[in-house]
């Protein structure tokens, strides 16, 4: 395990780095749906949006550690700028790291690696094989961050002869194509409650020729790029840990605002002060033990899995289902904060446009994402039990 006086914050330092421009823009982002330029603009110009990437697509390959402490950062400063870290930062790893060597040529090294990549992985498409690569057609929903993307993602299942192709007993095999912006249908219905500036559009593709060098499997653990314990590890446990540290972030966004508040926050009939009243002393000292409670347990179960791959080792399913489970669970514990946070601070957390209001708006959004659910949870169990040897999606 990595000791956390021992972290690097490299990466944190430029996320740090954003907090008055995400604080200018958070609301524009709103209002257009989708990440402002100047927000995209500076994520580039600091490096934070490749940084996650292998060394050779212009990144540093940070520890677990290193980017869950960034993804809460970003997170804490504002949800929609929190999510598009744990959306985009990822997709451009995932395909920098596993996308064969014509395919990478063609998307990051004739662009000077200045690829902003989004989109779906979930196989809702089909790609039947042809020669040289797949004619691809399907229609995807909630493509984080593609709204600004060069390129999208769009997972898929591949077909020979109308038949999937099968990896396992009732497992199929599934792949990712990353594709052009201008070879993607957009359907702009992101009219959604809270991680209003994510630009989350639903897309589809049509008949559309995809090379081999452009997709990659879905669960790789074998990258052709990048020697840290993350590029063989996978892209489900950096998503994972993605969704636990931006629901982490958000949550603690809105303990510090209700801190902070406290001082000067007045209930109508009430002399005291909201920080002077013992059960909202109580509540903040649950709150924040529970909070950092499950940043903990986060921390442990990454970086347990992180260090038994550079040792070497497998990664067995019972870490991947650890991960996981920790990943439920900071969720769970996050929106029972943000709850607290919401309650406690009365109608000053109702006003449009305050950190709090959009804070609630972004947590009840964030957390109905089916990665973190609690079908998540028992297939973990199932492994722990012995019911089952594995789930490859874990």
């Amino acid at each position: 395990m990595t000791p956390l006086a021992e972290t690097d914050d490299r990466v944190v330092a430029l996320a740090r780095g954003m907090r008055d421009l995400v604080q200018e823009q958070a609301a524009e982002s709103e209002r257009i749906r989708t990440l402002s330029a100047p927000l995209v603009d500076q994520m580039w110009a600091s490096g934070l949006m490749s940084a996650f990437n292998p060394v050779v697509a212009g990144g540093v390959e940070p520890s677990f550690t290193e980017m869950i402490e960034t993804w809460i950062e970003m997170a804490w400063q504002d949800g929609s700028f929190g999510w598009v870290g744990i959306a985009n930062l990822p997709s451009s790893f995932a395909a920098a790291a596993y996308l064969p060597d014509e395919g990478f040529a063609e998307v990051f090294s004739a662009h000077d690696n200045r690829v902003t990549m989004g989109g779906q992985f979930f196989p809702n498409g089909q790609g039947i094989a042809v020669e040289g690569g797949y004619q691809l057609s399907g229609s995807w929903s909630f493509g984080s961050g593609i709204g600004h993307s060069e390129y999208v993602a769009a997972g898929f299942l591949p077909l020979d002869n109308g038949e999937m192709r099968w990896i396992g007993e009732g497992l199929p095999q599934m792949h990712v194509a990353v594709l052009p912006r201008e070879q993607v249908s957009f359907n702009d219905g992101w009219h959604v409650q809270g991680l209003k500036g994510t630009g989350s559009y639903d897309y589809s593709v049509a008949d559309v020729f995809v090379p081999h060098c452009r997709t990659f499997e879905l669960f790789a653990r074998r990258p052709h790029r990048g020697t840290s314990p993350a590029t063989r590890m996978g892209l489900m446990p950096v998503t994972a840990a993605g969704h636990a540290s931006w629901a982490l972030g958000v949550a603690k966004s809105m303990l510090d605002d209700v801190q902070e508040l406290a001082a000067t926050k007045f209930r109508m009939s009430d002399m005291a002060s909201l920080a002077r009243r013992p059960t909202f002393q109580k509540g903040l000292a649950h709150h924040r033990a529970e909070w950092r409670a499950a940043r903990l347990l986060v921390l442990d179960a990454f970086t347990v899995a992180e260090a038994a791959v550079a040792a070497g080792d497998e990664l067995t399913p019972a870490l991947r289902a650890d991960m996981r489970v920790a990943a439920v669970y900071a969720t769970d514990t996050a929106r029972r904060c943000a709850e607290w946070a919401h309650l406690v601070a009365g109608t000053s957390s109702i006003r449009e446009g305050t950190r709090l209001e959009r804070a609630f708006r972004d947590m009840y959004t964030g957390t109905q994402h089916a990665f973190i659910s609690e079908k998540v949870a028992m297939d973990a169990a199932q492994i722990w039990l012995g019911i089952i040897e594995d789930q490859p999606g874990l």
